[in-house]
């Protein structure tokens, strides 16, 4: 009784804020669910990022779904990624069965189901408001890192970026930018190269190469017009809740180097375009990823770098990052240290590989009394996890091992007529959803060339029509080889004749392989 009393006491200690939270569960204790040990999330830090992981089929998803619920019912912004398709299910009414109603009852709580305001978004052609980025909002900097290039490649990605920048011609799609990739290693080498310096045809072919690469994993439809900005992400709906963006990528698993390139710009972009907020009292957006390995897994040195230093430095933007992924092991230890929230859900231990990564999570957490960490990961149940969080002090609260809540929202995939409904509901779908292709670097660049083609025989004409003026008996006789030659040859007679006379040894002085005279 005492032991349970003291832990009581630990729990509310330390997750009590000062500050506005929402709660996420109650904490267990040696299999019981205590429901006065409530568990909550202060809003002032959740800008300090965090990760929810575990085994498939433990409810790490479904708990980012329950947190986004309580950040938009604080009028908090979230932007979901919906890997799997289920997280559509937000913007619906949940149903009450058997298994939630026990879990409430557990909690002592009643369950009200609720649906949330949603915004459905898309990066191919799945239904959904269209996302898009140019060309040029990339950079040269971005662009060679998303290519994977070297720094010689990455000096012709510069020089195209630049050349374009100064023929005022606007690079927004990879037609565009592959266009000037060909017009570079073909008809407009000659005028780049004097401008610019040389240039190798080896490097454009590999960039080249790069960019068909990209868009075999569908970058046509991402690059392009019109760019989506990144302001809409952190909208507050009409009845002052936090809009819930959820974007519908469950065709991009097979496509990771579409997903991290768009990732990565977007957190870019996010980052350049919002100013300084230092730690708010509640964050201005929260973004979820989902599988978030697939960010990491075709992300090489220098890609990964940049999402590393995004990582550290957006937070001061009032901006916060949480990764979900079935091993903690998938995320960069390097982005593991910036994280300050912590929400383990169970892991399986088949193997010795398992075995050793389980402990290694469980040196992760604080120390407690209370538990044998290492032991107690592998025997949550579905919808229990292992939480710790910084408070607003930013200090480590006590290790607890949390029944969470359920969402309130439908836990399943919405219908096409249901995402139909909410799309073109949307204030956005009008805004972002028309095609445009404007004048480019393509369409000037061909015009160009055609010009430049259609030039070409009238010139030849015009060179045909100056006919050169009949030579004498002279000047044939003068021009001919043969005369050429008995000069040139008397020329040397009379050069070694006078090197001879100067003491210089009476021979023909050359450089090597050229006559002087």
């Amino acid at each position: 009784m005492v032991n349970k009393e003291a832990f009581l006491k630990q729990i509310k200690e330390g997750y009590t804020f000062k500050g506005e939270s929402i709660k996420i569960g109650a904490a267990m204790l040696n299999g019981e669910v205590i429901p006065e040990a409530e568990i909550f999330l202060p809003l002032k830090t959740l800008n300090r990022h965090g990760l929810v992981a575990g085994a498939t089929g433990t409810g790490k998803t479904k708990t980012f779904q329950m947190i986004s619920e309580g950040l938009s019912d604080a009028s908090v912004p979230v932007l979901l990624m919906d890997i799997k398709g289920d997280l559509s299910g937000i913007g619906a009414q949940g149903t009450a069965n058997d298994k939630i109603a026990a879990r409430y009852a557990s909690l002592k709580m009643e369950y009200k189901p609720a649906q949330f305001p949603v915004d459905l978004l898309t990066l191919s052609e799945q239904k959904g408001i269209r996302l898009r980025a140019t060309v040029s909002e990339f950079g040269p900097v971005l662009m060679t890192k998303i290519l994977g290039l070297n720094d010689t490649q990455g000096g012709v990605v510069a020089m195209i970026f630049k050349y374009c920048d100064d023929n005022k011609m606007p690079l927004l799609d990879l037609k565009d930018f592959i266009k000037v990739l060909q017009y570079v290693g073909n008809e407009g080498k000659a005028e780049l190269q004097k401008a610019y310096g040389n240039i190798s045809t080896t490097s454009t072919g590999t960039i080249l190469r790069k960019v068909i690469e990209l868009q075999q994993q569908g970058a046509d439809i991402f690059f392009g017009e019109k760019s989506f900005e990144v302001d809409d992400l952190m909208r507050i709906s009409d009845d002052g809740r936090g809009m819930i963006s959820v974007l519908r990528v469950t065709d991009l698993q097979d496509k990771p180097k579409l997903f991290s390139t768009f990732m990565l710009q977007m957190l870019a972009e996010l980052y350049a375009s919002s100013p300084e907020a230092g730690d708010l009292d509640k964050p201005k957006l929260i973004i979820f990823i989902d599988e978030a390995h697939l960010i990491f897994q075709e992300a090489g040195p220098a890609l990964l770098e940049e999402i590393e230093t995004i990582v550290k430095l957006i937070r001061s933007k009032g901006i916060g990052i949480y990764f979900c992924t079935q091993n903690p092991m998938d995320i960069p230890s390097s982005v593991l240290a910036q994280l300050g929230l912590k929400i383990q859900h169970s892991l399986r231990a088949f193997t010795a590989v398992d075995r050793k990564a389980i402990k290694q999570t469980a040196e992760n957490y604080p120390e407690t009394a209370f538990y044998k960490t290492e032991d107690l990961i592998t025997q949550l149940g579905i919808g229990e996890a292992l939480v710790t969080l910084l408070n607003e002090k930013g200090i480590p609260t006590p290790l607890a091992a949390t029944m969470m809540l359920a969402p309130r929202s439908r836990m399943d995939v919405l219908t096409d007529g249901e995402i139909d409904n909410i799309v073109s509901k949307s204030k956005l779908t009008s805004k972002y959803n028309q095609v445009i292709d404007s004048q480019s670097a393509y369409e000037m660049l061909t015009a160009k060339l055609q010009e430049a083609a259609d030039n070409a025989p009238q010139a030849e004409a015009k060179n045909q029509k100056i006919a050169k003026p009949e030579e004498s008996t002279f000047e044939k006789v003068a021009n001919s080889s043969v005369t050429k030659s008995i000069i040139r040859t008397a020329g040397n007679t009379i050069v070694r004749s006078l090197l001879g006379s100067l003491g210089l040894g009476g021979r023909t002085t050359k450089r090597k392989g050229t006559n002087w005279f």
